[in-house]
């Protein structure tokens, strides 16, 4: 069942459309009752939020993006639609989910619609079909992973009060990659299918959005940024014929595996023996 077809296939494009729309009205329905329900309304708003956070929080929107985009693709091609159809419909997935967020935030006084934040999920929905056009396959992953930080306790309010929230919240925690197949590009056997080389962007230091509202006495450190340099596993790419496992192992290929990394932030050089 898992297989995707050849052609088309009505049954499994009708539980595709089904499930992508009822859990996106679940999702929003969901986000306007347990989140902005908390907060006021207002008349709708637009906000330049492009300095804040370091642009960690954009580089969430492009990772976002891009993924919902895969996977809006990938069920497509799973319903036996034709190529053109699975990039118009499905890789625009993010883009256009992520956009009716974007609306409810305009529509909020806390918050407010940003430009910045629809550019950053124009790119990511770019880097996945642009990639598709020009090699049929994605050379260069998005991917993401996350540590726990002192910082979030702190700041439980911005940050997150545990685990899960501070998985979407704590920016310091976050990291954002580029995951690129070394084999895509240079099409030699020497070099293993599955091996990646990735660059990832964080930040650190930070309490709240904007730099003059961070506490430096309680982090004793200024905001900064980091660079790191390390390797990964293209998942995707582990040979194996059972359709269950392939799913499993391209919906765990958004998260970046562990690896000896090199971070570069505050003019230093640290390695990290395993870093995630």
């Amino acid at each position: 069942y898992l297989k995707p077809c050849d052609t088309l296939n009505r049954s499994k494009l009708n539980t595709v459309i089904i499930a992508e729309s009822t859990l996106a009205s679940a999702t929003l329905i969901g986000l306007n009752q347990l989140w902005y329900a908390d907060y006021e309304k207002s008349k709708f708003q637009t906000i330049n939020d492009n300095s804040e956070w370091l642009q960690m929080d954009k580089f969430g929107h492009v990772f976002s993006s891009y993924q919902l985009g895969r996977l809006g693709a990938t069920a497509l091609k799973w319903s036996g639609t034709s190529k053109k159809d699975q990039l118009l419909y499905g890789g625009t997935l993010g883009f256009v989910f992520l956009g009716a967020v974007e609306v409810m935030d305009g529509f909020s006084k806390e918050w407010g619609f940003s430009w910045g934040d629809i550019a950053a999920n124009g790119l990511g929905t770019g880097l996945f079909i642009g990639q598709e056009l020009l090699w049929d396959e994605q050379r260069i992953a998005v991917k993401f992973s996350f540590h726990q930080t002192n910082n979030a306790q702190l700041s439980p309010n911005k940050l997150g009060a545990d685990f899960n929230e501070q998985v979407l919240k704590d920016y310091n925690g976050q990291t954002y990659w580029l995951s690129a197949n070394i084999h895509s590009f240079f099409k030699t056997k020497h070099i293993p299918k599955w091996l990646n080389i990735a660059f990832g962007y964080g930040a650190n230091g930070m309490l709240a959005g904007s730099k003059d509202i961070d506490n430096q006495l309680l982090t004793n450190t200024g905001r900064y940024r980091q660079y790191y340099l390390s390797f990964d596993v293209n998942l995707e790419k582990i040979k194996t014929n059972s359709h269950i496992l392939k799913t499993i192992l391209s919906v765990f290929n958004t998260i970046k595996v562990p690896f000896p990394t090199l971070e570069f932030s505050q003019n230093r050089l640290v390695f990290h023996l395993l870093y995630y």
